[in-house]
């Protein structure tokens, strides 16, 4: 039996799978987010490392002892620990935005698309290089007080097994080569080359350590895998794997990304390239702030939750009667496939005839155009697999179908995260595993008879875009 857990920004997982890949039980315990100013994201990392604890025990409790517990979790933000790998500082989340001026200097600079020339990435204001500099700027007591500025799963790596490490997947981004390593000039570009001390060292396949923590039901011992962090992760739970083959996560962001083998950062800068844990491959990524988020601010709008978007969805014809959506209302802005921290939404066509299912339809149409948008920036030429939560819903489903074009693979468990994470612990041990009993496919989701007029759809979205894109300044 093994043991996968998936620190999510608001749920913390760990799933038990057999040696089939069959899983086998689960459990889940939310943690809050913290916002300590307009703009500001935060996490208690304290309360984070406990529900680690809280889900493992559960699980071992009632399945026994595994094999071997594999870590992923959220990317990005800045999680900061000291000598002994305890918090010196609230996590800054991903989603925070007080970065977003770093970001603005770096992008009227040229830094940013100097960065991108060195690893294949921009940079957003949750990025971990905007907040390091932010910080070092702002708060530089907390850095002076912190041994490592790393990453969600390395802090709760350091927690349960005292080694402080990283893997190339969440070092790609900020500070990496696409080699494996560290990038001086990254470093000098951001000007963070003195904060270097900061960064743990990485580990070419994922670190591996043993449980030292006391105190928890797993057995002293245990073998602790750490990374891929999410992205990288579920795809590997999702069976993507070859070139140009992709996915779809339609999360609290939508991530898209597509498998490559030969990195690429000439060309205008945009999206993410990620190390994938398995040596020549990576990810290139449009993780755009345009997912579930959205569809929940509309639903609490007109006082409806996500159990009536079947119904909704059924009521408003494709189209919504000429609603058409911008989904861009994460208080950061955007940051795939473009990056601009002043992006904001909008609602077009709207009437005295336009119903409560016609924004909702509008929105969820919305998304999914953002969804072909970052997919054709990131290069998909072969098959698709969709997961995350918003994948639950055969309706919304339906219509990513129809923008996209293309089938939609669904894998066969939804925690494909901690599926994906198990998977490439198997790699990083040596062991053995049957691909298609772990990574196969549940069920394939055709395109319907609303293929034209989504066609249309979204020539019409891409020149809303760029109608409004001057208006956000």
């Amino acid at each position: 039996m093994y043991v996968g857990v998936d620190v999510g920004t608001s749920v913390t997982k760990a799933v038990a799978f057999g040696p089939d890949g069959a899983q086998v039980d689960s459990e889940s315990v939310q943690t809050k987010l913290i916002h300590p100013a307009p703009g500001q994201t935060e996490q208690d990392v304290d309360e984070v490392l406990r529900s680690v604890t809280t889900v493992l025990d559960a699980v071992v409790s009632r399945v026994g002892q595994p094999e071997f517990v594999a870590i992923t979790g959220q990317g990005d933000g800045l999680w900061l620990s000291d000598v002994d790998g305890r918090p010196s500082r609230a996590a800054v989340s991903w989603m925070d935005g007080r970065a977003a001026g770093t970001v603005r200097e770096w992008t009227a600079s040229g830094v940013e698309e100097a960065l991108f020339r060195v690893n294949g990435n921009i940079q957003f204001p949750g990025s971990p290089a905007a907040i390091l500099s932010y910080l070092d700027r702002h708060e530089p007591s907390a850095l002076d007080r912190s041994a490592t500025a790393g990453y969600c799963k390395d802090i709760v790596l350091q927690h349960l097994t005292g080694l402080r490490a990283t893997d190339a997947s969440d070092t790609t981004m900020p500070f990496g080569d696409l080699r494996g390593g560290y990038s001086a000039r990254a470093l000098e570009l951001t000007g963070l080359g003195h904060r270097a001390n900061l960064l743990a060292p990485i580990h070419a396949r994922q670190p591996v350590g043993e449980l030292r923590l006391a105190g928890t039901a797993l057995a002293r011992g245990t073998p602790i895998v750490s990374g891929p962090y999410d992205l990288p992760a579920c795809a590997h739970g999702s069976g993507v794997v070859s070139p140009g083959d992709g996915m779809v996560i339609i999360g609290t962001t939508l991530a898209c990304q597509v498998i490559t083998d030969s990195p690429d950062t000439s060309g205008r800068p945009s999206g993410l390239t990620l190390a994938t844990g398995v040596p020549g491959s990576w990810l290139r990524a449009m993780p755009a702030m345009v997912g579930t988020a959205s569809l929940d601010w509309v639903l609490r709008m007109i006082g409806q939750t996500t159990s009536a978007v079947p119904a909704l969805l059924a009521e408003s014809r494709p189209g919504a009667d000429g609603v058409a959506v911008l989904p861009y209302f994460s208080p950061s802005g955007e940051r795939a496939p473009f990056v601009d921290p002043s992006a904001r939404g909008q609602f077009t066509g709207l009437t005295l005839r336009t119903s409560r299912a016609d924004l909702v339809r509008a929105v969820c149409e919305g998304i999914a155009y953002a969804a072909r948008h970052c997919l054709e920036a990131a290069g998909l030429t072969g098959s698709l697999a969709v997961a995350g939560g918003g994948a639950r819903s055969p309706e919304w489903l339906q219509v990513f179908a129809d923008v996209l074009d293309r089938p939609l693979r669904l894998p066969r468990c939804s925690e494909v995260g901690a599926r994906g994470v198990v998977v490439n612990a198997f790699g990083a041990l040596g062991l053995e595993h049957d691909a298609e009993s772990w990574t196969g496919s549940e069920q394939i989701i055709e395109p319907g008879q609303d293929v034209a007029r989504y066609r249309e759809g979204y020539e019409r979205y891409l020149a809303h875009l760029a109608a409004a894109r001057p208006l956000w300044t």
